[in-house]
């Protein structure tokens, strides 16, 4: 396979930032995919119909950030049912001469929880009301949770959240900043880095002595919600371990191929997160 030409790409706007090309080309390197490529590819949502249009044999599949997840949704042959319930595909791979779209931003946030060692909530909190919270009550539901209460600047806007919420059968109670409980086994923050940072002690400090936090964050790390849980002794799960496995499994999607070296991805997204930090 090696000597196959073979790509794929992430596409967002900005898209710069993504650490997705890092992440994928340790995967092809580590797996002996020489052919292959993965780039970031500025692209808004107005000119996605016309790239993907445009894209010749040779291509593997795509990456896509928000907005693009949901307008990518008409465009595809087939979308896989997950996707079509969290109304969002991250992930679209060419196969058979078709366009299939596919989540995997809910098996990175199982996956990121499992790693951690945090156990099935009993109860949770997400904080935001966006394609991530959408995800996240994928992932809660998936452990086995049927009801979460979902936090929002404004209660009149969550419409599609509680769409999806619906669609995955997950009972859900919506609150805003001012009027919530942290007091959860599980807090999600789906919140952009530093939306959360007034809510850290007054979190930290309803948290039970064996609840947990996952702040989808993952640079600036730290965050300040993750420094006031920590100093509780509680247990924390930031950003990245999320991106990683939703990459990971991006990779075996797209590549067709189990061996998924993680452990070389982790390094590479480890190592590009501390070179940013230092620059």
């Amino acid at each position: 396979m090696s000597g196959t030409v073979r790509r794929a790409a992430v596409l967002g706007s900005p898209v710069a930032h993504s650490l997705s090309p890092v992440l994928h080309r340790a995967a092809y390197a580590e797996m002996g995919l020489g052919g292959w490529r993965y780039d970031a590819i500025e692209c808004a949502e107005d000119g996605l119909a016309g790239l993907v249009a445009g894209l010749g044999p040779e291509w593997a599949g795509l990456s896509l950030t928000m907005p693009l997840k949901r307008a990518v949704l008409p465009l595809l042959d087939t979308v896989s049912d997950l996707a079509l319930a969290v109304g969002g595909a991250n992930t679209v791979v060419f196969r058979d001469g078709g366009r299939h779209g596919d989540n995997t931003d809910v098996y990175g946030i199982v996956e990121a929880l499992t790693e951690a060692g945090v156990p099935a909530p009993s109860s949770a909190v997400v904080l935001g009301g966006g394609a991530t919270a959408a995800s996240a009550l994928a992932a809660l539901r998936e452990t086995g949770l049927a009801e979460a209460t979902l936090v929002v600047r404004d209660p009149a806007r969550a419409g599609e959240t509680l769409r999806v919420a619906e669609r995955l059968g997950v009972a859900v109670t919506v609150r805003s900043f001012d009027d919530f409980d942290p007091a959860a086994g599980l807090v999600v923050s789906t919140l952009p880095s530093g939306a959360a940072d007034a809510l850290a002690e007054r979190v930290a400090a309803r948290l039970p002595d064996k609840g947990a936090v996952f702040d989808v964050v993952y640079a600036p790390w730290p965050t300040a919600l993750a420094r006031a849980v920590r100093a509780r002794g509680r247990t924390v799960v930031g950003g990245f371990p999320m991106l990683l496995h939703q990459a990971a499994r991006q990779v075996a999607l797209m590549t067709g191929r189990t061996d998924v070296p993680v452990a070389a991805m982790r390094a590479a997204g480890e190592a590009e997160i501390a070179r940013r930090a230092a620059s």
